[in-house]
C-alpha cells in the first residue's frame, strides 16, 4: 500500500470539537456563538460531550472561578499527553487576563485566545469567521429560554473588578441586529429571552448617544413567539427609569431585575467607586418598587472588601433586614491584581469574609421563607424548565433559571411539558421552592 494512501485514510477521520464553558451567561453566550460559526463552516461540533479537539471557554473573574478553570485546562493537557484528545485550545477571560503566564505554565496547550480573538481561533480549528451569521447560535440552554448578550465590556470604574481588564470597554449590538437575532431564536423555540451584559443600563450610549434599553425593549416585545424578556446585569448609577415605566404596562417584560448593589455603607461604597450612596441606593429600590408593586429584585453583595470593619457589616446587615430583597446572592470578596483596590490591603481574614457571607445569607434564607409563604394560594404563570426526580421544575417570572427560586410540580400525581407555560396553583413553600399544582396549560 503506497504511504500516500495510508497518510490519506488517516485524515479521513472526522475531527470532533468538544466546546467546554465555564464561569457566566457571557460565557456561555460565547461559546454558543462559536459553535455557531463551527457549524457554519461544516465543523463537527458538541458541547461538553467527549471530543478529540477541545475548546475550553475559560472564566477569571474571581480566584474559585480561577482555580475552576485552570484545573479543567491541566485535565485537558493531561488527557492530550495520554493520547485521549489530539488538541487543546484555550479562550474566554483567563486567557485573555493571564495569557503569557498560561503558555509559560501549561505548554502542552496548543493555543491560547483572548476574548476578541474568535477569528483566530476558528482559523486554528480550520474554519473561518463568517459576518453574515448575525444570530447564529448553537443554543446549549433548554430550547425554550435563551441568552441575548447585547453589549460587550463595561466602562465602569469598580476598584473590585477585573471584567474591563477581560472584556475592554463597553460596546452596544444595534438594535437590529438583536431584533434579527431574537427573530431566529423563536423560530427554534425559544419563548424567554435573558437580556445579559456586564451593564444593561448603559446600553446605546456608544451607538445612539443616549441610554437606550427602553427603544431595544420595545423592539423586542414585538418578535412573535417571545413571551417573557428578563433583565439581568444593571447598575444603579443613572438606571433608565422609562425601563420600569414600560416594565408596569408590557406583560411580556418579566417584573424582575437584577442589579448587582455590592455593598451600602457609604466609605466602602466611595472606596468601591460606585458612584453612588447609601441615601441614593435606597431611594432608587424604593422607587422601582413604587413604580413597579410587585417586582422581585435581586442583588449581590460583596463582603470581606478591604478596610470593612464590623460597624461597616453591622450597616449592610441593617440594611438587607430592612430591604427586604426577594432574591440576594452574597460573595467574599477576591484580591485581584490590577483592579485599583488591589492597592489596599486584603486586611479582613478569610474565615471572617466566610463567617459575614454566611450571616447576610441566613438573614435573606429567613426573609425569602417569609416572602414564600405569601405566595401559599395564590396561581402563577410558570414555564417548565425539565424534569428532575419525581418532580417537574419551572419558575415564575420573578425567577430566573439556576439562581433564583423553582416551581416544583410532582409528576407521580401531574404531567406538564417541558417549555410550556402552565399556570400554577402554589400549596407549600420552603426557603428558596415553591411546591404547586398546575390548574392549566397556557395555549401558546
Amino acid at each position: 500500500m503506497p504511504d500516500s494512501y495510508k497518510m490519506r485514510t488517516k485524515t479521513l477521520k472526522k475531527n470532533k470539537i468538544n466546546v467546554v464553558t465555564l464561569g457566566c451567561s457571557k460565557n456561555v453566550y460565547d461559546s454558543e456563538v462559536l459553535m455557531g460559526q463551527l457549524k457554519a463552516s461544516g465543523k463537527y461540533v458538541v458541547h461538553e460531550e467527549k471530543g478529540n479537539i477541545v475548546v475550553i471557554n475559560t472564566c477569571g473573574f474571581i480566584d474559585n472561578a480561577k482555580e475552576e478553570s485552570v484545573n479543567t485546562i491541566l485535565e485537558f493537557a493531561q488527557k492530550k499527553e495520554q493520547g485521549l484528545v489530539d488538541k487543546v485550545f484555550v479562550t474566554g477571560c483567563l486567557s485573555e487576563r493571564y495569557k503569557p503566564d498560561l503558555e509559560k505554565e501549561i505548554p502542552n496547550v496548543d493555543q491560547f485566545f483572548g476574548t476578541t480573538e474568535l477569528p483566530s481561533l476558528l482559523k486554528a480549528l480550520g474554519a473561518d469567521y463568517k459576518h453574515e451569521l448575525i444570530g447564529e447560535r448553537v443554543t446549549t440552554t433548554p430550547k425554550h429560554f435563551a441568552y441575548l448578550k447585547i453589549a460587550e465590556g463595561c466602562d465602569r470604574p469598580c476598584s473590585f473588578c477585573a471584567i474591563p481588564l477581560m472584556r475592554g470597554k463597553h460596546i452596544s449590538v444595534p438594535i437590529e441586529n438583536l431584533v434579527i437575532e431574537a427573530e431566529k431564536l423563536a423560530k427554534n423555540g425559544v419563548k424567554e429571552l435573558i437580556l445579559i451584559a456586564q451593564d444593561l443600563t448603559y446600553y446605546g450610549l456608544d451607538i445612539y448617544k443616549k441610554r437606550s434599553l427602553s427603544t431595544l425593549l420595545e423592539a423586542l416585545i414585538k418578535v412573535e413567539g417571545i413571551e417573557w424578556i428578563r433583565l439581568h446585569y444593571a447598575f444603579p448609577t443613572g438606571f433608565p427609569l422609562d425601563v420600569l415605566e414600560l416594565m408596569k404596562r408590557e406583560p411580556k417584560i418579566c417584573n424582575y431585575l437584577d442589579i448587582p448593589l455590592q455593598h451600602i455603607s457609604d466609605s466602602i461604597l466611595k472606596s468601591m467607586k460606585r458612584g453612588t450612596t447609601q441615601e441614593k441606593t435606597t431611594k432608587l429600590i424604593e422607587k422601582f418598587r413604587d413604580l413597579v408593586p410587585n417586582m422581585a429584585i435581586r442583588t449581590t453583595l460583596i463582603v470581606g472588601y478591604p478596610g470593612e470593619t464590623e460597624a461597616h457589616f453591622e450597616t449592610l446587615k441593617n440594611w438587607v433586614k430592612a430591604m427586604r430583597f426577594e432574591r440576594l446572592g452574597c460573595f467574599t470578596y477576591s484580591h485581584e491584581e490590577n483592579t485599583t483596590a488591589y492597592a489596599l490591603e486584603d486586611n479582613v481574614l478569610e474565615e471572617v469574609k466566610q463567617k459575614r457571607a454566611s450571616e447576610i445569607m441566613d438573614i435573606q434564607s429567613q426573609i425569602s421563607w417569609e416572602l414564600n409563604q405569601e405566595k401559599v394560594g395564590n396561581t402563577y404563570k410558570c414555564i417548565i424548565d425539565r424534569k428532575e426526580g419525581k418532580y417537574f421544575v419551572g419558575r415564575t417570572e420573578f425567577d430566573s433559571p439556576d439562581v433564583d427560586n423553582e416551581v416544583l410540580i410532582d409528576a407521580s400525581k401531574y404531567y406538564v411539558k417541558q417549555g410550556d407555560f402552565v399556570q400554577v396553583e402554589i400549596t407549600e413553600a420552603a426557603d428558596f421552592d415553591l411546591y404547586g399544582k398546575p390548574v392549566q396549560t397556557i395555549n401558546q
